[in-house]
This record gives C-alpha cells, sequence and structure tokens, in this order.
C-alpha cells in the first residue's frame, strides 16, 4: 500500500514513520509547503519521497492529511476532487467544520474524519518519533457517512499504531476535545502570560520555578500556527468550556479571600479525584500495547 502524508510535522512524520516501520504501507510519499520541512523528513527517513499535492494524491492508496485546521478546510475539497479509489482521512481536532466543508461532494464516503489522541508540545519533523501514539485512543467521527471499507481501513492503521480506535459524533468529538485537549492548552498559554508579565518586574521569578511549573506550562510551548485556527474553529464549545473554568477560578479566589479553609480543601480533596481518572486512563494504555503485541505475535 502507498500512503500519501499532507504535512510532516509531528503528528504526520510519526505516522508515517510507524506505518512503515510496522509494514501497513510499503512506500511513503511526502508532501509539505515547507520545502525546508519537507526535505527534513526525507533525510530523517519519515518519508521516501517528496511529491506536490496532485501527484502525491493520484499516487497514493492512503491519503492523510496532518495540517492545521484551517489548512485542511482549504485542502480537502481540492483532494475529494482528485480522488478514484483512494481513502482519505485527516487527523485534526475539530470535526464539525471540516465534515460540512464536504457533505454534499460526491466522494465522501471515501473520507474517514479522524483523530489520534496523541502529541507532544513540539513541533516540525524533527520532533516526529517511534511509538508516539502506543497505547493512546483515536477518535472516528461519523463513521456511518463513511464507506465501511474504508473505516475498516482507518481502523486497522490505527490498530498498527497499538491505539484503542471509538466511534463518536463530530458534534460530541468537538465538545469533548474542549474540555481535555483545547481547555489544556489556553490554561498553559493563560499561566505562561501571568508569569512572564510579572518577569518584566521581577527578573528573578523564574529561578523560583521548578518541577510543578514546568510540568503546568509545558503545553504553552505549542505552535500558533496550529493552536489558533483551533480555538477559532471550536468557538462554541471552548467559550463555555472557558467559563466553566473561569467560574473554578472564581470559587477558588472566593474561598482564599474570606480565608475558608474548609472550603478550599473541599475543592481539592474533589479535584484529587483526577488520580483515579488518570491511573484508569494509564491502565487502559497498557492494556492497548499488550493486545497489539498479542496480535502481532499471534499469541
Amino acid at each position: 500500500m502507498i500512503l500519501s502524508v499532507i504535512g510532516l510535522g509531528l503528528i504526520g512524520g510519526s505516522i508515517a514513520l510507524d506505518l512503515k516501520k510496522r509494514g501497513f504501507v510499503n512506500k511513503v510519499i511526502g508532501v509539505d509547503n515547507n520545502t525546508l520541512n519537507a526535505h527534513a523528513a526525507k533525510k530523517l527517513g519519515l518519508i521516501d519521497e517528496i511529491q506536490d499535492l496532485t501527484t502525491a494524491v493520484q499516487a497514493a492508496d492512503l491519503v492523510l492529511l496532518a495540517i492545521p485546521v484551517d489548512a485542511c478546510l482549504r485542502v480537502l475539497p481540492k483532494i475529494m476532487d482528485l480522488v478514484h479509489h483512494q481513502i482519505v482521512s485527516d487527523l485534526g481536532s475539530t470535526k464539525e467544520q471540516l465534515i460540512e466543508s464536504i457533505a454534499n461532494h460526491p466522494k465522501r464516503s471515501q473520507f474517514v474524519p479522524a483523530h489520534p489522541m496523541a502529541g507532544t508540545e513540539f513541533s516540525g519533523p524533527q520532533a516526529a518519533h517511534s511509538g508516539l501514539f502506543d497505547g493512546k485512543c483515536s477518535i472516528i467521527c461519523n463513521p456511518e457517512d463513511s464507506d465501511k471499507k474504508a473505516v475498516q481501513l482507518i481502523s486497522e492503521m490505527f490498530h498498527c499504531l497499538k491505539m484503542r480506535c471509538v466511534f463518536m459524533d463530530a458534534e460530541v468529538h468537538d465538545r469533548q476535545t474542549a474540555y481535555v485537549s483545547h481547555l489544556s492548552h489556553i490554561s498553559a498559554f493563560a499561566l505562561s502570560l501571568t508569569v512572564l508579565h510579572k518577569e518584566k518586574a521581577d527578573k528573578h521569578i523564574f529561578e523560583l520555578a521548578s518541577g510543578g511549573f514546568d510540568s503546568t506550562v509545558r503545553l504553552a510551548k505549542s505552535s500558533a500556527e496550529m493552536w489558533t485556527p483551533i480555538f477559532q474553529q471550536n468557538k462554541k464549545n471552548v467559550g463555555k468550556v472557558l467559563q466553566k473554568y473561569i467560574d473554578q477560578l472564581q470559587q477558588f479566589k472566593d474561598l482564599i479571600e474570606k480565608d475558608d479553609l474548609n472550603g478550599i480543601n473541599d475543592l481539592i480533596f474533589e479535584a484529587n479525584d483526577i488520580r483515579r481518572v488518570l491511573d484508569q486512563k494509564e491502565k487502559n494504555e497498557k492494556e492497548t500495547i499488550q493486545q497489539a503485541s498479542k496480535i502481532k505475535t499471534g499469541a
């Protein structure tokens, strides 16, 4: 099978690397508007050759879009105009607008909206690495609108990447990612800005920062090119979730100002329940990797 990957950054590069390494595809063609990124991806062994969009789509069996969500809105209709037998999928963090953009396209059934829930704060082909997706969750949206064989292929692709596969309505996907992904980034951006503004008056403030600060602001290193369009496309859900977050912050502020220690304790104890959720998430990831290994070895 020939794979064409549009966008050769962290996600596109990592998925190309592992699908070739694990034998799901035997050739990877890369497309990237950034010539330096394209050549870096080839030099790093993420892809086998560089091509323009039209050539890459027409030569492929499977086409994956790993570009910012605003670029996806522009590029996906062009790709769907080019396909014959090809199956197309995207890997972006928002779905409703993208699906709507080709809702009436005659080749709509050959498109499978998908979202592998994995990533880091780094970008570019140099950030790509094997195992990025291992144990993580992948989402396929509105599978009833895609050809069954196309959905099966994308499901098999995610299983090759050692991922769990969940089917979900696009509206639900966008609402839930606002909570577990988009808010996390806004929180990190806001905390970073708060402390950076303080640094202007106190140059030594970062000397006091340690592990807790580092882990909390890690996502603030994420690409603006990627995240600004995500917030724009999912603004309805992000706005609602942000207000809930602001309400929680206000609650902490009010309790602290009132010296309400019991109230503060109650909120912290309630928040500590996240440990249960994260422990279960870690368990699920380990089980997913183990199951994938058993399938590979035929155990």
